[in-house]
């Protein structure tokens, strides 16, 4: 038996305002979903974060309804949880519960176990790290039922595991139920595995499936889990998903011609234009100067963005980024908040909703959050 692994699609999100980046993620959506029918994979599961906001546009509605259409009519069943990008803060019908109710796919994030042909499947949507003391006696209750059960049990989670990304992390593997033996994981962008002792089986994050704002510009790969479950072990095999390229380059001010000439026969070899990013160092650096010799890249690059790193000046924007640019930002809120349990929710919890411009759950996560500062305070 086989079946997929698809996690946060981000179905909806227009990356710098440009309708092609809309369209780059439906297209390496669409890349998943018809190579695990040709696979002739047995079921799919959709971990998590479905749309890039809980208000999705029509076409992304529409997108998602197709693929499990189109998965249907092959014979192919679905699963699905929530993550935080498609959960509302106002209490309203999470979008993707259409797809449960038409029958479309089927919902599994309430943590009720389901017995699916001979598979025992579970899932949980996002929890919030406040949350998560409530939910430990539900892990001790189906860790028993796993324990119990023979054949694969796997268990569907839209959560960060320390062990893979302490800042990003609400969760220990030593947290995680025991006795499943895959852990379908969401949350994390970047693509990992690893077999933890306690566990019966691997846990994977397939990553996304294409490079989202807050992962900034880089050279990467992007794809998802096909997983193999026909013996008693499971087997993962990630599959690369084409995507349009991206590339971060630094160079020295001095170079920069050279450079740039370098940069543009690169970029003539891709036949879908690359988005670049330079990054400039040196020093007596004149914007103008700069700007003449970058726009040259602009007709080889669906964008191009440049800025100084180590000096300051008026016409460019600072463009230094960290390797993990999540938990630089948490050392930073942790330095300015002087509390890490204050700069996780800023950047994990109100951040997210902010950038997005959902405003409404901004504002009802901020009254939540200062009713439970005050019930703390008063005991």
């Amino acid at each position: 038996m086989l079946f997929s692994h698809i996690s946060d699609t981000h179905l909806g999100l227009v990356q710098y305002g440009l309708a092609e980046r809309e369209q780059d993620v439906y297209h390496t959506f669409n890349q998943a979903i018809d190579t695990s029918i040709n696979d002739h994979v047995d079921f799919v599961i959709f971990a998590g974060d479905i749309f890039h906001f809980p208000n999705p546009n029509g076409t992304a509605i529409i997108q998602m309804a197709n693929a499990l259409k189109r998965l249907k009519e092959n014979h192919i069943d679905s699963f699905f949880i929530l993550g935080e990008h498609d959960i509302s803060r106002i209490r309203t019908t999470p979008i993707p519960y259409v797809y449960h109710n038409l029958e479309f796919s089927k919902y599994i994030g309430q943590g009720n176990i389901i017995k699916y042909k001979d598979i025992l499947l579970v899932g949980f949507d996002k929890i919030r790290k406040s949350e998560i003391p409530q939910f430990e006696e539900k892990f001790v209750e189906i860790d028993k039922i796993a324990k119990n059960q023979s054949g694969h049990k796997i268990i569907v989670m839209h959560q960060g595991i320390a062990e893979f990304n302490k800042f990003a992390g609400e969760l220990l593997s030593t947290d995680l139920p025991k006795n499943f033996t895959y852990y379908a994981m969401g949350h994390l962008h970047d693509q990992e595995i690893k077999q933890f002792n306690q566990l019966k089986g691997p846990v994977a994050y397939p990553g996304s499936i294409e490079l989202t704002t807050s992962e900034g510009i880089k050279e990467t790969k992007k794809g998802f889990y096909e997983v193999d479950i026909s013996q008693s072990e499971a087997k993962p095999n990630w599959v690369e998903l084409d995507i349009r390229p991206q590339f971060s380059f630094k160079i020295s001010y001095d170079e920069l011609a050279k450079s740039v000439q370098k940069i543009s026969e690169k970029l003539v070899n891709f036949k879908r234009k690359p988005i670049v990013e330079l990054k400039i160092t040196g020093d007596n650096i004149q914007a103008d100067h700069v700007q003449n010799l970058v726009s040259q890249l602009n007709s080889l690059s669906l964008r191009c963005f440049w800025g100084v790193i180590n000096k300051k000046i008026d016409s460019a924007i600072y463009l230094e980024r960290p390797n993990i640019i999540d938990e630089e930002l948490f050392k930073l809120a942790v330095d300015s908040l002087g509390s890490e349990r204050l700069a996780s929710f800023a950047v994990k919890e109100l951040l997210p909703l902010l950038s997005t411009e959902q405003l409404k759950e901004a504002s009802l996560i901020l009254v939540e959050n200062f009713e439970k500062y005050k019930k703390e305070k008063d005991n």
